[in-house]
């Protein structure tokens, strides 16, 4: 499928979510219709709240792009990007982002601003450009998909953000009494390019984001940009070995440790070793958690997604010198 063509006519289609991070939802629509004032940008702008859920309104938001050769927008942190490229994803549509989550490694990856002004001259002035989306089974993640251990930490997570405010050092004690708390073990045979492998493994991380791979420190964090994904299990640990494997990921060096094993897939098909494994498991897509169906197949999408991006992406390249 060819790039979408967009110019200064083409309206933005913005699916707001108001509680993604700290930033102010009526700011960011301030900014938001002040820039597309100035810029002589027709806009909608669609507000998730309690009546109206992200994924209802991103879908009619591609449905009214499509009309009229538009852009879709998310404005929210990783989990609501993840909806509206979910709705997106295959539409012929150009996509962008106006970041206002907590960690927004999605847009840090390919160069948009955290700014809301400055991301919104990126969409105003720039033009689609291909970004690799991951599938796991029909879902889509931009940043990683898991199940396991991990994914039990992001549901944790999210409940102390809800009650102590978002942070990152909220998000790292969050995780730390997570894995104290002790942790289930999932027997697991894992096929991808001919082979097969049986793992016992607390945990399996499949990414799709060069930046948090790199910032975490696991060998195959530019398997993204070569059309691949990265999977990350880690091997049979104790409860007292967990917390030195949080920092060593907080500090930029999972990847030495002897317990985890990574190795770069383009699909692969994980199932239970065991002929009375569960049916279907917790999966973590972009930090939303939801019940799929084994066998999981972890992929990359056939067709990209037609991001609105600068040329460069300074954070990734600082990231890996």
């Amino acid at each position: 499928m060819p790039a979408p063509r967009i110019g200064p006519s083409s309206p933005l289609f913005i699916v707001l979510n108001a509680g993604s991070g700290s930033a102010d939802a009526a700011q960011t629509r301030r900014i938001v219709e002040e820039g597309c004032a100035g810029a002589g940008r027709r806009h909608r702008i669609f507000v998730v709240d309690e009546r109206a859920t992200v994924q209802a309104l991103a879908r009619e938001a591609v449905e009214r792009a499509r009309a009229v050769g538009g852009v879709v927008v998310a404005a929210g942190g990783d989990g609501t990007v993840n909806a509206v490229a979910q709705a997106t994803l295959g539409s012929g549509l150009a996509f962008g982002v106006l970041p206002q989550g907590t960690f927004n490694y999605f847009s840090r990856t390919h160069g948009i601003p955290r700014d809301t002004a400055e991301a919104l001259q990126v969409l105003l002035t720039g033009q689609p450009r291909p970004a690799q989306v991951g599938l796991v089974n029909d879902r889509v993640f931009l940043v990683n998909a898991s199940m396991g251990l991990y994914a039990e930490l992001l549901e944790d997570r999210e409940s102390y953000k809800a009650r102590y405010g978002r942070s990152r050092w909220i998000a790292f004690f969050a995780g730390l009494l997570t894995v104290m708390r002790g942790h289930r073990h999932w027997n697991l045979r894992m096929a991808w390019r001919g082979q097969e492998r049986d793992l016992r493994t607390p945990t399996l991380f499949v990414g799709n984001n060069p930046l948090q791979l790199l910032q975490v420190g696991i060998e195959h964090a530019d398997a993204p940009e070569n059309g691949q994904l990265a999977a990350v299990a880690l091997k049979p640990v104790g409860v007292l070995a967990m917390p030195e494997l949080l920092v060593r990921g907080a500090l930029g060096r999972l990847g030495g440790a002897d317990e985890v094993l990574s190795f770069p897939i383009e699909s692969m098909t994980v199932k239970a070793s065991r002929s009375h494994g569960p049916r279907r498991v917790k999966v973590a897509t972009d930090g939303e958690i939801a019940w799929a169906e084994m066998p999981l197949l972890f992929r990359v999408s056939p067709e990209p997604l037609w991001l609105v991006r600068p040329d460069t992406a300074p954070e990734l390249e600082a990231a890996k010198e």
